[in-house]
C-alpha cells in the first residue's frame, strides 16, 4: 500500500489537454482550455474524522499519518501532483447558464493501483477557483458529512456512484445562508476527499460545443472513449460511446428508483459521463412514497427533480449531450435514434427491477398492470417505501385476508388509510399473492430475490440531521454508528434505524426540506 505523500500520482487529463497555466484563483472566463491549474488554500486545523477503509483497501492507500492529512485538508500537495479545477457548463433548472465549472472541486491528479483502475483524487471544499463565481471555494460541515456518508452508502447499495475517501475539519469558520433568506451564520468548515475514475459530466462536452471549441471537442470525445470506454472501436465508436451512455444512464436512474433515492439537482452539469450518483447536494431518500417529492427548496415551485420526473429528466439531459456532440456527426439520424432509445431500455430495466424487488421469478408483460397497482398503491397509502417492500417480504404465501393484510402492513403507514385507499391495498396484495402463486422458483428463492434489491437500511435525512446537531456539540456516537451502519444496508444488523420518519422531522429544516447550500 502507498502513502498519500510519497505516492507519484498520474496526471494524464492535465498532460493531454489546454489548460490555464496560471495558478490565480480570481473568477473569470477561460475560453480554449478544459481546466486552470489551481493550489488549494491553506486551512487553520486540519483534523480527520472520518476515513474510508474500504475505498482504502480497493485503492491501496495507507492510513494516513499527519502529512497525509495535510494532504486531504489541502495543507500540502506534492511535486507529482497538478491541482487543476475543471472548466465546464450546463443547464441548470432547465435553463443554459453557461460557464459553470469546479467552484469548490480541486483534482490533486490520478492515482494508480494494481487492484483498481485509476482513480481521481479530489479535494471538495479546499478553496477559491477561477470558477467559483461569487463563491469561497469552501463547504461546510453539515453539507461534507452528508456527501461523505451518502457517497459510500449508494456504493454499499450497489448503485453507481463517485466515493468518497475522508472527511477532515479545517478549523476556519465559513459563512453561509442556509435557505438564501438574508440569515447568514458562520458554520464550520469541512473538506470532502471524493475519487472516481472520472469527474467528466455532460457540462464538460456543453461548454466545447457552446464556444465553437469542434477541434478540442473531437478531442475530448476520442481521448474519453479511449480512456473509459476501451471496448469501443472502429469508425462509429462515438455513437457507440453515446449509446453506452445512455444505457449507464438509464441503468443509474433505475437503481435510484429502486432504492428510493433522489437526486434534487439533476442539471446537466451534475451528470456523470460514466454514469455515475455524482454532487450529492440537497438529496434524500423517499420515506412517504411521493413521486412527486423533492427534497430541494429552490425546486420546489415547478418539482422539476422530483422522485417521479428523474427518468424523464435522465432524457432531457441526455438531449443536452446529444445537442453538444452533434458537431461530430454529418447528421443527427443515427444520434437521435440513439436518444430515442432510452425510452425502451429504461423501461426494459425498471420492470425487470421491479420484478425483483417484488420477488417475481422473471418479469412477464402482464405484470406490467400489477407492479401500476402497487405503484398507484403506494401513493394512495403514502407508505413508507423501505419498510413496505421490507414488509411484503415477509408476508407468509397465500395470505389474503383483508384484516391480515391490513395489520400486516399497518407498520409502514404514516397515517390511517381512509376506507378506499385500504380496499385498494387488499385487492392490490390479493392480485400480487395469486401472481407469486406462478412462480417457477421457491417461496424461500422468491424471499432471498427480495431481500437482495430491497434495502432494510437507508441513510433517511432525519438521521443525517440528528447525526450533524450532535456531531457539532462533540458526540459523534450517531455518526459513528451511521458509518456502520451503511457497509450493511440489506441485513438486520442496525434494525435501531428500521422506523418511520418521526413526526418531529416533517418540517423540521435539514429533515425535510434542504437548499443547495453548501
Amino acid at each position: 500500500m502507498d502513502k498519500l505523500s510519497t505516492k507519484i500520482f498520474r496526471n494524464e487529463f492535465v498532460n493531454t489537454f489546454d489548460g490555464a497555466q496560471t495558478e490565480k484563483n480570481q473568477p473569470r472566463q477561460t475560453p480554449g482550455v478544459l481546466y486552470s491549474l489551481v493550489k488549494p488554500t491553506a486551512v487553520r486545523k486540519p483534523e480527520l474524522v472520518a476515513w474510508s477503509d474500504e475505498l482504502a483497501a480497493t485503492l491501496q492507500i495507507q492510513k494516513p499519518d499527519e502529512q497525509d492529512i495535510n494532504i486531504l485538508s489541502g495543507n500540502l500537495t506534492t511535486p507529482s501532483m497538478s491541482p487543476y479545477a475543471a472548466c465546464y457548463a450546463g443547464h441548470q433548472f432547465g435553463n443554459w447558464a453557461g460557464q459553470l465549472g469546479d467552484g469548490r472541486a480541486i483534482t490533486l491528479g490520478e492515482w494508480t493501483s494494481q487492484t483498481a483502475p485509476a482513480y481521481e483524487l479530489q479535494l471538495k471544499g479546499a478553496g477559491p477557483t477561477p470558477y467559483s463565481r461569487r463563491g469561497d471555494g469552501r463547504a461546510v460541515f453539515r453539507s461534507s458529512l452528508r456527501e461523505y456518508l451518502m457517497s459510500e452508502a449508494m456504493f454499499h447499495l450497489g448503485v453507481p456512484t463517485t466515493r468518497a475517501l475522508s472527511l477532515v475539519l479545517t478549523g476556519d469558520q465559513v459563512m453561509r445562508d442556509l435557505f438564501y433568506d438574508g440569515n447568514s451564520a458562520y458554520e464550520k468548515g469541512a473538506i470532502v476527499m471524493r475519487a472516481a475514475p472520472s469527474f467528466l459530466r455532460f457540462g464538460n462536452f456543453e461548454m466545447l460545443t457552446s464556444r465553437e471549441e469542434i477541434t478540442q471537442l473531437k478531442k475530448l470525445t476520442n481521448w474519453t472513449i479511449d480512456q473509459f470506454f476501451p471496448d469501443i472501436k472502429g469508425e462509429n465508436k462515438t455513437i457507440q460511446w453515446f449509446e453506452d451512455i445512455v444505457e449507464k444512464t438509464a441503468s443509474l436512474i433505475v437503481e435510484w428508483t429502486r432504492v428510493g433515492f433522489v437526486h434534487g439537482v439533476m442539471n446537466t452539469d451534475n451528470m456523470s459521463i460514466l454514469g455515475l450518483t455524482i454532487d450529492y447536494g440537497p438529496f434524500s431518500f423517499l420515506d412517504d412514497y411521493d413521486p412527486e417529492f423533492t427534497p430541494n427548496t429552490t425546486d420546489l415551485p415547478g418539482r422539476r427533480y422530483a422522485f417521479g420526473n428523474q427518468a424523464g429528466i435522465a432524457y432531457w439531459n441526455l438531449g443536452c449531450l446529444a445537442s453538444a456532440i452533434a458537431p461530430l456527426f454529418k447528421d443527427t439520424i443515427e444520434l437521435s435514434a440513439a436518444l430515442e432509445n432510452y425510452k425502451p431500455v429504461y423501461f426494459s430495466k425498471y420492470y425487470g427491477m421491479m420484478a425483483r424487488k417484488l420477488g417475481l421469478d422473471n418479469y412477464r408483460e402482464t405484470d406490467k398492470d400489477l407492479i401500476e397497482a402497487i405503484e398507484k398503491m403506494l401513493v394512495q397509502l403514502k407508505a413508507d417505501m423501505t419498510i413496505f417492500y421490507q414488509l411484503l417480504i415477509t408476508l407468509p404465501p397465500a395470505t389474503t385476508d383483508p384484516e391480515l393484510i391490513s395489520v400486516h402492513f399497518a407498520p409502514s403507514f404514516y397515517t390511517i388509510p381512509e376506507e378506499s385507499s385500504g380496499k385498494y391495498l387488499v385487492n392490490t396484495i390479493q392480485q400480487y399473492q395469486k401472481r407469486i402463486s406462478l412462480n417457477q422458483i421457491s417461496y424461500k428463492e422468491s424471499q432471498e430475490l427480495m431481500k437482495a434489491n430491497n434495502p432494510r437500511f437507508i441513510l433517511r435525512n432525519y438521521l443525517l440531521h440528528q447525526a450533524i446537531q450532535e456531531f457539532e456539540k462533540g458526540e459523534p456516537a450517531l455518526f459513528l454508528k451511521l458509518q456502520q451502519a451503511i457497509k450493511t444496508p440489506y441485513s438486520t444488523d442496525h434494525d435501531e434505524f428500521f422506523v418511520r420518519r418521526p413526526e418531529w422531522a416533517n418540517d423540521q429544516p435539514g429533515s425535510s426540506a434542504l437548499s443547495c447550500s453548501s
